[in-house]
């Protein structure tokens, strides 16, 4: 079940919006941490950290390079915020500027939500006392509050919370629960919905689209649609197509298109192959989720996915789940079986350490370890707002307890995610 989280006030007032600026990202491809598997690309100057200016008062205009020098960054970060600096003492102002770019979290765009109620869906749609629509799928049903489906209202949360930017995306079963044709349909759907969105809002969102993964050729073509026709800049894949795994050769075509136009690919877990035996304790987030992204990220490895398609910038959620803890043992597995190296040639923790890996995982020790294994350049913020399980106060203070120069903090709150998504 996901409902409002401890970020997500039950009435927060709606102010109203303005037109933002459009901002066109610059696509690039980012250098590998693996040049045997990995092209090189060289990246647009300015790309050392991300951070911007948000929610101050009393701000006086300055000249761009003063705003640069204060805050420590130059890149492609909504235009309104350039040449905005608070009055007030430099090194706080610093302190201030150092806002997150939030790669985990969770929306549902209205017009899906019309479009299961008027068009059929396996999901059963009701609504709760207090107005909320709820989808209700085998074992299982979804609160949507409304920071899953209000941007208003999330613009406005968001605010408090310091948070500058969020990367959109859609959430498990997602379409995954519908026949081919209908998730092809909807997926278009909510595609269409995010980049509108993405273009209104410039200020606060990007987006990673969806995929109607149990249909794959469609799923081909509208790889290829997200990345061309909308512009944005990736997609998040579910950890295995309707039971099917990921690294099987009918996804093929996607990754090419994918990887030819050097899109993040970001792995979020959902129901998990034996999930009948998950159903009490709430065993399926709690461990299913986690075991289902490292089951998927292995499989990527050990097949040869990841090396055939050097041009991705693959994410992980929640920290990866298990990758950074297993690693060693996918390269024992390496040494010591035929199979492990049939289509896989380099060892499987190289090639994770060029994964990318969200913070949603709040224990600093936990994120200690996946930065010592992977690097910070590899380390995204996350808050998997506004599931109950989520956290903007928590994403925060993880990543402010770690013992970090303010140069690699504010990698992880923004600089590593805005390189990927073409904002730097």
């Amino acid at each position: 079940m996901i409902e409002a989280g401890p970020d997500s006030p039950a009435a927060i007032p709606v102010r109203t919006k303005m037109p933002a600026p459009i901002i066109a990202p610059t696509p690039i491809i980012v250098a590998s941490n693996s040049p045997r598997f990995r092209a090189k690309v060289a990246s647009p100057a300015g790309e050392a950290s991300a951070v911007g200016v948000t929610g101050v008062q009393d701000v006086v205009p300055l000249r761009e390079e003063q705003a640069i020098s204060a805050i420590g960054f130059r890149g492609h970060w909504p235009t309104d915020r350039w040449g905005l600096i608070a009055s007030r003492p430099l090194e706080r102002t610093r302190q201030e500027a150092m806002m997150i770019l939030d790669f985990h979290n969770h929306y549902f765009p209205p017009e899906y939500l019309d479009a299961i109620r008027e068009g059929g869906s396996h999901f059963r749609v009701t609504t709760d006392d207090d107005g909320n629509p709820v989808l209700h799928s085998p074992g299982d049903y979804n609160v949507l509050v409304p920071g899953h489906r209000d941007l208003d209202f999330r613009e406005t949360v968001l605010e408090q919370a310091g948070v500058q930017m969020q990367v959109l995306s859609f959430t498990a079963p997602g379409t995954s629960i519908e026949t081919p044709d209908r998730a092809v349909e909807l997926c278009r759907v909510i595609n269409d919905a995010l980049a509108a969105e993405v273009q209104a809002r410039s200020d606060h969102f990007t987006a990673l689209a969806t995929l109607p993964m149990n249909a794959p050729e469609a799923a081909a073509d509208e790889a290829e649609r997200v990345v061309g026709d909308l512009g944005l800049p990736g997609v998040m894949l579910l950890s295995n197509a309707s039971g099917t795994p990921l690294y099987e050769e009918q996804f093929w075509p996607v990754y090419e298109r994918l990887s030819d136009a050097g899109a993040v690919i970001y792995i979020h877990p959902t129901y998990p192959v034996g999930v009948e035996v998950m159903e009490r304790f709430m065993l399926m987030p709690m461990v299913g989720f986690l075991t289902d992204t490292t089951l998927a990220a292995a499989g990527l490895v050990y097949s040869g996915v990841v090396e055939r398609f050097g041009g991705i910038n693959w994410v992980l959620a929640h920290l990866g789940g298990a990758v950074p803890y297993l690693a060693e043992r996918f390269d024992r597995g390496f040494e010591a079986y035929p199979e492990c190296r049939e289509h896989c040639t380099v060892p499987p923790s190289e090639q994770l350490k060029d994964f990318y890996y969200d913070t949603v995982n709040f224990d600093p020790s936990c994120l200690r370890l996946a930065i010592d294994f992977a690097g910070v350049d590899r380390i995204v913020a996350g808050s998997d707002y506004p599931h109950m399980i989520g956290s903007l106060e928590k994403m925060r203070t993880s990543i402010d307890a770690l013992d970090l120069s303010d140069g690699d903090r504010e990698k992880i709150r923004g600089g590593n995610a805005a390189r990927i998504l073409g904002l730097s």
